[in-house]
C-alpha cells in the first residue's frame, strides 16, 4: 500500500518542510493543491514547479499530482452555457497538466465543485454535455503531458453534479478517453446509498487513485468510518494506486493529523494481511 498526503493540510509551510516531515513519518507521496503554491497555476513559474519537483525528489517523496485544481480560482465553469467560458476552463485545465508534468506529477484529480456546479436556469442534460465538451477540449494536452485526469464524485452537500460513483462512470464512458479515469474518495462516497465497499468493488476497473478521510472532515480513524472494510476490498480488487490523506479539518494541528492517519492505515493494513 503507498501512502500519500495532501499537502494543503501544512498550511504556511515550505514545500521542503512538508516533504522532510511526511517522509519522516512514512508518506511517499505528496498531493500538491496549486492554491498552496501562487494564486492560479499561471503565476506558478516554470522555476517554481522545477523546485517543487527536485525538492521532492530529494527527500524521497513522489509528486503524486494536483488537486483542488480550481480551488480559490474565479470565472471557470465547465458546466457553463457560455462557450468562451468553458474554453478558458479548458485551458486552464490544460495548463494544470503541464503543471503537473513539470513537478513530476502523473493525476489530476478533478473536483472543485464550484466548478461544475450547474449554473442557475441550465438543465441537468445540457449541463453534463457542456462538462464532456469543455473536458474533451481538454485531453489532448492532458495526454502530451502524459497526465490522467480523474472525475471524482462529491457528496450533494458540495456540489449538484456528479454526485455518484455511477454518475461520474457515465461521464467517463461518454467522454470516452483513455486518458480520463475515475478518483474515489471515502467522505464523498459516505453519502451515497451503496457501501463504500461495493463501490469499490463496482468501480475498481477505472479507480486510479483513492482519498483516505472521514465524514467528520478529519483523517482516517479519526471518526466512525472503520476502514477495515474498505482496506478488504481494495486488497480484494488488487487496487495499485496511492490511497492519499485528505482532510479539511486541520485541528489539532498537520504532524498530529499526519502521523495519526498513517499509523491508523497501517494498523488495518496489516490486520486485513
Amino acid at each position: 500500500m503507498k501512502f500519500a498526503i495532501c499537502n494543503e493540510l501544512f498550511e504556511g509551510w515550505a514545500f521542503a518542510d512538508v516533504c522532510r516531515t511526511i517522509r519522516e513519518l512514512g508518506y511517499t507521496g505528496v498531493e500538491v493543491a496549486p492554491f498552496t503554491l501562487a494564486p492560479t497555476v499561471y503565476d506558478i513559474t516554470e522555476e517554481l514547479r522545477e523546485e517543487v519537483r527536485d525538492t521532492a525528489m530529494d527527500l524521497g517523496v513522489e509528486v503524486v499530482g494536483l488537486h483542488w485544481l480550481f480551488a480559490k480560482t474565479e470565472g471557470f465553469s465547465f458546466t457553463s452555457p457560455d462557450a468562451e467560458v468553458r474554453r478558458r476552463t479548458s485551458e486552464y485545465l490544460a495548463e494544470l497538466a503541464l503543471c503537473s508534468y513539470e513537478m513530476g506529477g502523473r493525476l489530476l484529480v478533478l473536483g472543485s465543485p464550484p466548478a461544475r456546479k450547474i449554473p442557475p436556469g441550465v438543465a441537468k442534460a445540457d449541463a453534463a454535455q457542456n462538462f464532456v465538451d469543455a473536458v474533451s477540449d481538454a485531453t489532448l494536452h492532458i495526454t502530451e503531458f502524459r497526465q490522467r485526469l480523474l472525475l471524482e464524485p462529491l457528496g450533494p452537500a458540495e456540489t449538484d453534479f456528479m454526485n455518484t460513483a455511477d454518475e461520474a462512470e457515465a461521464i467517463r464512458e461518454w467522454i470516452d478517453h483513455p486518458s480520463v479515469a475515475l478518483h474515489l474518495d471515502v467522505k464523498a462516497m459516505s453519502t451515497e446509498s451503496t457501501s463504500i465497499p461495493e463501490v469499490i468493488r463496482q468501480h475498481s476497473n477505472q479507480m486510479v487513485h483513492f482519498h483516505a478521510n472521514d465524514p467528520n472532515k478529519r483523517g482516517p480513524g479519526m471518526g466512525d468510518v472503520d476502514f477495515r472494510p474498505i482496506f478488504k476490498a481494495l486488497k480484494e480488487v488488487e487496487y495499485r494506486g496511492w490511497v492519499s490523506v485528505e482532510v479539511f479539518d486541520f485541528t489539532p494541528d498537520p504532524v498530529t493529523i499526519a502521523r495519526a492517519s498513517i499509523d491508523y492505515m497501517r494498523r488495518v493494513w496489516d490486520e486485513i494481511q
